[in-house]
């Protein structure tokens, strides 16, 4: 994918998952990273296989909820490399219950990871990107943030926000005429650590057994990622919905 060789990319929530997967994808494409999570071994590992592949990568430990840790990053990125094209925001929570068990420290984490981790990461690269009127920002919702599912209300919550963030971000940026595109990304069930973080038991049973059967791997979410890369700069392809093949949702 011609486009994406050469572009220097960031990815929250890189250790694993979606993330990691994204970044190996990435590297394989000519791109530049720069990665961002709290793990620093994984983060550490992660780059090392990149650039055993001939890859560039760069990391630093991240907490996407604090705002000087997103503005670390940009200058990270300008400092190993000179510029930055693109952030895929793509840390997340998904310790999923019902309201009426009042997992509120849940509840809390989910808004600081899911919202205010994508806003943080907005925030950060607005300025590059405004000011060389260019930039990507590709973030991971959920299909629960096209849908509401019980036992989930706060995620859908979190993730309905994004689509809205997502979309205004879009708009307004085409009126200012700064270039920047956007994409968001509904994943259904797709291989991730989220289904590990459920503490209620009945639930995290249920959604174990929901991914044992028809989990796909987080490889197919990076194939989106570089699709939407790839783009040419006069096109955005804002919106995305993968899932299994045999999943209902």
């Amino acid at each position: 994918m011609d486009n994406i060789k050469n572009k220097v990319v960031i990815i929250t929530g890189a250790s694993s998952g979606i993330g990691e997967a994204t970044a190996y994808k990435l590297a394989e494409e000519g791109a530049k990273l720069v990665l961002g999570a709290r793990r620093e071994a994984k983060l550490q590992e992660i780059v090392n296989n990149i650039k055993a592949q001939g890859g560039e990568a760069v990391y630093r430990v991240t907490d996407v909820t604090k705002p000087e840790d997103n503005a670390m990053l940009v200058e990270l990125a300008k400092s190993a490399f000179g510029k930055l094209d693109a952030i895929f925001l793509n840390a997340g929570l998904m310790p999923n219950s019902p309201l009426s068990a009042l997992e509120t420290e849940n509840w809390n984490a989910m808004v600081e990871v899911n919202i205010k981790g994508v806003l943080n990461g907005i925030a950060a690269v607005l300025p590059t990107f405004n000011e060389q009127k260019s930039g990507h920002i590709l973030s991971v919702s959920s299909v629960a943030g096209l849908k509401v599912y019980p036992g989930c209300a706060v995620y859908c919550g979190t993730k309905w926000a994004v689509k809205a963030i997502m979309e205004a971000l879009r708009m307004e940026s085409a009126q200012a005429g700064t270039n920047i595109r956007t994409a968001t990304i509904y994943p259904a069930a797709v291989q991730s650590e989220l289904v590990s973080n459920i503490t209620d038991e009945a639930t995290s049973t249920a959604y174990r057994q929901l991914y044992d059967a028809y989990e796909i791997p987080a490889e197919r979410v990076a194939n989106v990622v570089a699709f939407a890369l790839s783009q040419p700069d006069d096109t955005n392809v804002s919106e995305f919905t993968l899932g299994p093949t045999t999943q209902p949702w």
